[in-house]
């Protein structure tokens, strides 16, 4: 199916169907993992594991929640977008995409802790392929030409609610439920151009939830005015739940029957753990880096028991991830330069995937810049952030993918419970 899928990229160039997230790589389980984070965190490389920043909101580690004024409502509303290129060493085509990428809240409940809720894409599938059999001419003789169209489109989504505190004034502990949900639909279609041969389509729908939970923590040791941050997360493995449906149906002349249904409970696929390390350090309040280390657990995900989710090509395992990030901003309090309070950033990544595709790795490497330009009072900012990079490499029944893209994000901050003083 894979070298099927591959040799075919040139012929699906681009579509006009509606999608979460496109690559040739989300036909495989639940299809391309979100990056994660908000646009402040992508525009650093995707670091956050040890970010404290009491201007925005860290979603990649619930400890960091704390991170903020006693008394402030914070807010986030991310979008992105993406255009990415793709080549098999035959065949080039490219596809367009903006989404809406994250929408999250977070404020106080008790002095030194702080609550948050939100929701994020955790994995996106999309991709169309359509082949023609125009090369065996016995087959053509007999049946006519064979079209063969195999298409893939959904999202899974995160639900996140999650609390911290911060003990001795350094150390914050954090706790997070999410609820993963869903749906996936994948099918392929083979139709003839006899109208006396008969084709088949068929395809499966996943209703897919999951219910886990991620710790974290973070310490914070002062360094004169610098602060040297060392932050954990552990995200459990959980079951994937839900129902699948397969429906089969022949085709004749462009023409398909009702299709057959039979819905089944879907047992046996899990979401993969992930553990996470990271190591910040703040000079002052003028420069941060940060530099994470991931380890995501997939080779108990079970995709190979269920059709629809499986592929001879393709299997799961553990995969694992570094990024490295940079903020630079010349001077917060600047009153007479408006570009001095801007905070500048930049980053790098390396992720090998949780799968292989034919025995190979899949990598995934990619740089960032972005900015974030302070609006009206307090910390409210409009965060842009660019990146570039690539997932695998063409040839060898792999495709290689060159991608661009860009975050928004609308970070609103807000004093509560201010009382105001009269004369």
């Amino acid at each position: 199916m894979a070298g099927l899928l591959f040799a075919a990229l040139g012929a699906s160039a681009q579509d006009n169907g509606t999608y979460s997230g496109y690559s040739p790589y989300s036909v495989y389980g639940t299809g391309i993992l979100h990056q994660g984070g908000t646009a402040y965190n992508r525009s650093m490389g995707g670091v956050g594991i040890a970010g404290r920043n009491n201007r925005f909101i860290n979603i990649l580690n619930p400890a960091s929640i704390t991170a903020r004024d006693s008394l402030s409502f914070m807010a986030d509303f991310g979008l992105d977008g993406r255009a990415s290129l793709f080549n098999d060493g035959q065949y080039r085509s490219g596809f367009n995409l903006f989404n809406i990428s994250d929408f999250v809240i977070s404020f106080p409940i008790y002095k030194h802790s702080a609550f948050m809720v939100g929701i994020t894409p955790y994995s996106d599938v999309g991709y169309k392929f359509v082949t023609k059999n125009t090369t065996d001419a016995a087959s053509i003789a007999e049946n006519g030409i064979r079209t063969s169209t195999v298409m893939g489109e959904g999202c899974i989504y995160q639900f996140f609610a999650g609390a911290a505190v911060t003990l001795w004034n350094r150390l914050s502990l954090g706790g997070e439920y999410i609820l993963n949900f869903g749906s996936i639909e994948r099918s392929s279609t083979d139709t003839y151009s006899s109208s006396d041969v008969l084709g088949q389509s068929q395809s499966y729908t996943f209703q897919v939830s999951g219910h886990t939970f991620k710790g974290g923590l973070q310490y914070a040791q002062p360094i004169g005015n610098d602060v040297l941050t060392l932050g954990a997360t552990y995200l459990l493995g959980t079951p994937m739940n839900g129902y699948v449906t397969y429906s089969t149906a022949r085709v004749i002349s462009g023409s398909s029957e009702t299709p057959v249904e039979d819905e089944s409970k879907l047992t046996g696929p899990r979401f993969g753990s992930e553990m996470g390390f990271g190591i910040g350090y703040q000079i002052a309040d003028k420069y941060r880096f940060e530099v994470d280390y991931s380890l995501s657990d997939w080779s108990r995900a079970g995709f190979d028991a269920v059709p629809g989710l499986s592929n001879e090509n393709f299997s799961a395992g553990k995969g694992f991830s570094v990024k490295a990030g940079m903020e630079y901003t010349p001077n917060r309090y600047d009153i007479r330069y408006y570009m001095r309070r801007v905070s500048y950033r930049a980053g790098v990544y390396y992720d090998k995937s949780y799968y292989s595709v034919n025995n190979l790795p899949v990598n995934d490497i990619g740089i960032t810049i972005g900015a974030t330009f302070p609006v009206f009072r307090w910390y409210n900012g409009l965060t842009v952030g660019l990146q570039a990079g690539q997932r695998g490499v063409a040839g060898s029944g792999m495709v290689r993918e060159r991608y661009f893209g860009f975050s928004l994000g609308a970070n609103i901050f807000d004093i509560w419970f201010q009382k105001p003083h009269y004369e």
